[in-house]
């Protein structure tokens, strides 16, 4: 009932309200004046503050326990003191067949920036092989060097003098049958070479260059007949060689340049002793300009050599010869397989000094070509088997223009000289090496080499071995006793004859006799009593096989040589 009261208040209520009223009258309303607030309007908002909520740190307490372990104290191993260095180095010796020995060497200690010494040396022998020609010998060296090195460049050089005096006994006769001016001979070499070298940083693009000079004078005996005094061998060699590198990331680029002159001159030019001994005078000059190109890739396991070698030979006739020079190397396995292949040539400069150095009862009248190796192609590889173990194996074919054949002379002499023919040879070679060294104590070289010859006149490469092996062997025990061993064998050579007779063979009309095989053996033994003071004794040709070096020339059987050495 009040709902229904209240309902129908409202609805009277609300039409009442509804009703317009207009209300007329006058009246007087005052204004209040608008006043300009002076001061800029401002942002003012209402910061809450928000309460931080601290959480306590909670400690808890763990139980440990701590423990000392002993610590060994560390040992420093203190780097041992250089071994001292002495500047002079005297051997003293003696040995059967009358050989007095002779050695002392005189040398700098350590230097960075000086390097210098000289030597004299002497070995003679006053024993004769019984049969034979007086066969004494003598050699007596004198040797000096010196060097500066410093960060920019190298500065080296070296002087050299050699009296050599021999007998030319390849003949079997009563001693002295010939006379000693018949078959004596004596050689005089003299020489030095002085090369500068640059040592311009690889990584700064700096080109390294080199330029050496080479003199030597070399000659025989003088005639003991004063008129014929200009009747002995002589010699002048004369040359220059120079080099010039550049470095360009792992490439190099040189040239290099080679003058070697040498006058060879025998008698007076216009003048001769018998219608078979004439004057020889041969002025002989070689110019090699070599460019190549080397690569290196790969960490370095990859190397590569690409170049000529354009050479001018002017030994009577001038004739120009071009020569290629390359090589392929690529490592395997951290360099212990290391396969290898390239090809090359040359043009080798003949003279008397480099003939009597193979074979020292050359006749001093010889008439010389230049050897030229038109093609050398050789191939293999060489590695490690191990830190001690290191091996070679390899072989090649090359084709050689006047190679020197060495054969008894019997024009000017009754047998006892030799003389140099030279033929065109095709060469196969097959050769393997093998080393093993054990710290200082134990070192052990073995090197095998295999030739076969194809000659154009001659049937045989006369006096050469046709196999060589070579064994060295070095010991230390206790750096208190030192033994060398050296063993070499050689076969297959044989020496042309001229006419028929015991164990002589033909073939092609050419006569030969086999030389036998070379056994020879040698030892040596040195006990060092103090650092400055040692005795050694040495013995040669063990097996006594007096074998023949060369046809009719037999070497001295055993011999023992033993001495002294000092330090000071």
């Amino acid at each position: 009932m009040k709902t229904f009261i209240s309902i129908v208040f409202l609805g009277i209520g609300s039409a009442v309200l509804a009703q317009d009223v207009i209300l007329q009258g006058q009246t007087r309303r005052e204004i209040e004046k608008a006043q300009r607030i002076a001061g800029r309007p401002v942002i003012d908002d209402t910061i809450i503050q928000q309460k931080v909520t601290e959480y306590p740190l909670l400690s808890t307490q763990f139980k440990t326990t701590t423990e000392v372990d002993r610590i060994e104290p560390a040992t420093i191993k203190i780097k041992e003191q250089l071994d001292q260095l002495y500047t002079t180095y005297i051997k003293l010796g003696v040995g059967t067949e009358l050989m007095p020995l002779g050695e002392v060497y005189f040398n700098n200690t350590r230097s960075r920036k000086y390097v210098y010494g000289a030597n004299v040396k002497h070995l003679s022998s006053w024993g004769n092989i019984p049969g034979y020609e007086r066969n004494t010998f003598d050699r007596t060296s004198i040797g000096a060097y010196g060097g500066i090195n410093e960060k920019r460049y190298q500065l080296l050089g070296d002087f050299h003098y050699r009296n050599q005096g021999l007998h030319y006994y390849a003949i079997q006769a009563p001693l002295d049958s010939l006379g000693k001016d018949r078959t004596r001979q004596r050689y005089n070499d003299l020489g030095f070479d002085v090369l500068y070298k640059s040592n311009a940083k690889i990584d700064t693009f700096g080109i390294n260059y080199q330029l050496g000079l080479k003199y030597n004078h070399f000659n025989t005996l003088k005639p003991s007949i004063d008129s014929l005094a200009d009747w002995r061998s002589r010699e002048n060699f004369f040359a220059i060689n120079g080099l010039g590198e550049y470095r360009l990331n792992e490439n190099i680029y040189s040239v290099g340049l080679d003058i070697m002159h040498n006058k060879y001159r025998y008698g007076n030019e216009t003048d001769s002793i018998s219608p078979i001994d004439t004057a020889i005078v041969r002025p002989n000059t070689i110019i090699s300009l070599k460019p190549s190109f080397k690569t290196y890739l790969w960490n370095d396991k990859f190397k590569a050599t690409v170049g000529l070698d354009l050479t001018v030979n002017a030994d009577g006739k001038t004739k120009v010869h071009i020569y290629p020079v390359a090589e392929v190397k690529y490592s395997l396995f951290n360099d212990m397989f290391i396969p290898y292949i390239g090809v090359r040539g040359g043009m080798k400069q003949t003279s008397l000094k480099s003939l009597t150095l193979e074979n020292e009862f050359l006749r001093p009248n010889v008439a010389m070509k230049n050897e030229n190796t038109a093609i050398d192609v050789y191939g293999g590889f060489k590695g490690t088997l191990s830190r001690s173990i290191s091996f070679n194996i390899g072989g090649g074919y090359s084709f050689i223009q006047n190679m020197a054949l060495f054969v008894n002379d019997t024009v000017y002499s009754p047998g006892n000289r030799f003389d140099v023919i030279f033929d065109t040879a095709k060469v196969f070679t097959l050769e393997g090496s093998i080393s093993y060294q054990m710290l200082e104590k134990l070192k052990i070289d073995v090197l095998g080499r295999y030739r076969s010859y194809e000659l154009r006149n001659n049937v045989h490469a006369w006096n050469r071995p046709d196999f060589e092996l070579v064994t060295r062997v070095h010991y230390n025990l206790f750096d208190k006793f030192y033994a060398n061993f050296d063993f070499k064998l050689e076969t297959g050579r044989k020496a042309l004859v001229y006419a028929p007779g015991d164990g002589v063979q033909e073939e092609d009309l050419q006569y030969f006799r086999k030389l036998g095989a070379i056994y020879d053996f040698n030892l040596g033994l040195e006990y060092r009593y103090t650092r400055r003071l040692s005795v050694f004794v040495q013995l040669n040709n063990i097996a006594a096989q007096r074998y023949q070096r060369w046809y009719n020339a037999p070497v001295h059987s055993f011999q023992v040589l033993g001495g002294l050495t000092f330090r000071l």
